[in-house]
């Protein structure tokens, strides 16, 4: 992750960027608070995928690490939280990456059509690998198939709930943060 902040940090970005940054980490910690009682139905992914679209994916990256630090320090610590933070930010990149090079759109459709993907594919991935590393089991195919299958389930949960999500945060967020890119001069 280190390279990912440091090139942040390298560009110099203005305060008028920090602070949009700074809100929507705190948007994305208070909707993964507000969801805590119903287990893996979370709008952080769909914010971070919206940050990503909307302001490039350096700024998607930063804003899932650091919404998944800092919600950490409500939920707990652990050993996982690096492999949470990395996992969000890398989702923010990609999809950052993906709308500036024109393979993915902006329509509601295929924002959320790349959520499921991307939320199972991606998150699943590193989280129930991490699953296996943190739980110190031997190096076995069969154990670590064990771990995604285990995880496969809540993994379809939390992808159809950023589907949710997306499908009616999207388009309004996606118009709020093309004013507010043209109003404070952050194209």
């Amino acid at each position: 992750m280190i390279p990912f902040f440091l090139v942040f940090e390298g560009r110099k970005p203005q305060a008028r960027e920090l602070v949009l940054i700074a809100v929507l980490c705190a948007l994305t910690v208070a909707g993964r608070s507000a969801f805590a009682a119903l287990p893996q139905i979370k709008p952080v992914l769909a914010l971070v995928i919206i940050s990503g679209v909307a302001l490039g994916g350096e700024t998607g990256f930063i804003v899932g690490a650091v919404s998944m630090l800092v919600s950490n320090i409500y939920f707990g610590q652990g050993a996982w939280t690096p492999w949470q933070m990395f996992a969000a930010g890398i989702i923010g990149f990609i999809s950052g990456v993906l709308f500036q090079k024109g393979l993915l759109s902006r329509n509601r459709g295929a924002l959320c059509v790349f959520g499921l993907i991307i939320t199972i594919i991606v998150y699943g991935g590193i989280m129930n690998f991490s699953s296996w590393a943190l739980s110190r089991s031997q190096f076995d195919r069969e154990i670590i198939m064990a771990f995604y299958i285990q995880g496969l389930p809540y993994d379809i949960i939390h992808a159809f709930s950023t589907v949710a999500f997306l499908f009616f945060l999207a388009k309004p967020m996606l118009e709020k943060f093309d004013r507010i890119k043209t109003k404070y001069g952050l194209l």
